[in-house]
């Protein structure tokens, strides 16, 4: 019997930091079924992939794409860069569980509109992706920002007790849904009042339940070093693993200051297990924050509401056209998102550069005009920081995003190639790929990526999407049974 697929004359990089080897492979359904010499096997569809790298699916481990996975076209820019597994939820925004019945303020704008938060409950959610199907696999995390909004009449003070103790029951029974653990995003409004014992609380209920906690740092612009300690000291306290969201050193008064974080980081490492991911551009982007107007350093308006004309000019020009301050545009411009030019290249490579580093594209795909990274994120590092800079080795640079992400998230048997995982494939040419998305033009699809399958389905091939919606929400190897007083608030979350 053939196989349904056999990639013939290929060079495979195999995600684990080995080194590459020329080999076929066959996959049966949704999985690696050969690697090896299959010159007399058959497949009903074969690919002559002779010059061309098979590697994992890359794994987006730091995404927004909570809302896109469920508009139809919405994977697109992750699927078209090779992208086969995102992680959802980050930044403490996630679209479940919370109802709203107007706009959302900001930064729920990250993750889109009024229809998308339509969730009560997580599995909500969940049952939804699986009801209409999604183009990638999805790792789902629940937001601490959420929970505030859905746990209290007001979110400009840190919570009390009881709102503290409804939170930790929302952690605990989202994880009893599918989720892989908590986010928070301290560092933006409806977070930012909030104190280290509250978040300490329910990272703990998180970590209880085998969770991570994955941390947006507080106020890293203007503290960068207490926001690295309190994250760690959260995460000690909770008693599970740390992730620090896009690591960087925002702002001039930071540049320099990666090797001194990485190293108190590394530290950490010592009685702490702590992840980190990076995007690798000297730019970054969220919603427009008024206090990083007038630094003198470039801001590019991606969007706003009530001057939508104003998406892809520099608010240095909006000012000087309407005669004020930067921060008094800004102010006239909310609610917006912006691009802000406030990273140094040196950080950027010397944190791409640590080995702990995994790569995550942080990119806003609800932007009207968005940073080039919701687009070109993977196949950058690959062609730019990987072949053209030589900042690491090509296998590397494909462990970073795939078989070290798996592994530090558990997601299993996915990451690597091995005969038995899940046919997550990229095939991509190593001379020609790259990033061709730019601040200009964003929305423009990678060079080199020849093919992308998820669970063994073609979602991209010949430069466009094949439609197909193959993708799992994938569930958390290292969740336990949610008992009675997991949580630490007393009522019985038991799952079934």
């Amino acid at each position: 019997m053939p196989y349904d697929l056999v990639i013939r004359h290929a060079t495979l990089i195999s995600g684990d930091g080995s080194h590459r080897f020329e080999a076929d492979l066959a996959i049966d359904g949704d999985r690696i079924a050969a690697i090896g010499n299959l010159a007399d096997a058959r497949g009903a569809r074969e690919i002559d992939a002779a010059g061309k790298i098979v590697a994992p699916g890359f794994i987006d481990v730091h995404t927004h794409d909570d809302g896109a996975l469920l508009a139809p076209d919405g994977m697109v820019p992750k699927i078209s860069q090779g992208v086969t597994t995102v992680i959802a939820g980050n930044c403490g925004i996630s679209l479940a569980p919370l109802l709203l019945d107007g706009a959302p303020p900001p930064p729920f704008t990250l993750v889109g509109g009024q229809e998308n938060f339509r969730f009560d409950r997580f599995a909500d959610y969940v049952a939804e992706l699986k009801k209409r199907g999604i183009a990638t696999n999805a790792a789902l995390l629940v937001g601490h920002t959420t929970l505030r909004q859905r746990c209290m009449p007001v979110t400009d003070r840190p919570a009390n007790e009881v709102e503290t103790a409804a939170m930790q029951e929302a952690v605990a029974e989202a994880m009893a849904d599918g989720a892989f653990g908590l986010s928070t995003g301290l560092d933006y409004p409806p977070a930012v009042n909030s104190s280290t014992e509250e978040v300490k609380a329910l990272a703990a209920t998180a970590a209880r339940l085998g969770g991570p906690y994955v941390t947006h740092t507080r106020n890293y612009f203007e503290t960068m070093d207490e926001a690295i300690e309190e994250a760690i000291d959260i995460a000690g306290h909770a008693g599970g693993k740390l992730f620090i969201s896009h690591h960087q050193c925002t702002g001039r008064a930071n540049f320099g200051k990666s090797g001194p974080s990485l190293k108190r980081i590394d530290r950490a490492r010592a009685t702490m297990d702590i992840g980190m991911d990076v995007y690798p551009y000297a730019a970054s982007s969220t919603v427009l924050r008024l206090e990083r107007c007038d630094t003198g350093l470039k801001v590019l308006i991606t969007w706003s509401t009530p001057y939508p004309e104003m998406a892809n000019r520099e608010i240095a020009d909006i000012a000087r056209e309407w005669k004020c301050t930067e921060r008094e545009a800004g102010e006239r411009l909310l609610p917006a998102g912006a691009v802000y030019f406030q990273l140094d290249e040196n950080d950027v490579r010397t944190i791409l550069a640590h080995p702990r580093s995994m790569v995550g594209s942080d990119g806003l795909p609800h932007d009207i005009h968005p940073h080039p990274r919701l687009w070109g994120t993977f196949p950058r590092v690959l062609g730019h920081y990987a072949r053209d800079v030589g900042l690491f080795s090509l296998e590397e640079a494909v462990f970073r995003m795939t078989g070290l992400a798996a592994r530090e998230f558990g997601i299993e048997q996915r990451g690597t190639l091995a005969i038995g995982n899940f046919a997550d494939l990229t095939i991509f040419d190593p001379k020609t790929i790259i990033d061709t998305a730019t601040f200009e033009k964003p929305r423009q699809a990678a060079a080199g990526i020849d093919h992308v399958f998820v669970n063994g389905v073609s979602v991209w091939s010949d430069g466009k999407a094949t439609g197909a919606l193959p993708g799992a929400v994938l569930k958390p190897a290292a969740s336990k049974m949610i008992v009675k007083g997991a949580c630490g608030c007393g009522a019985d979350h038991s799952a079934s």
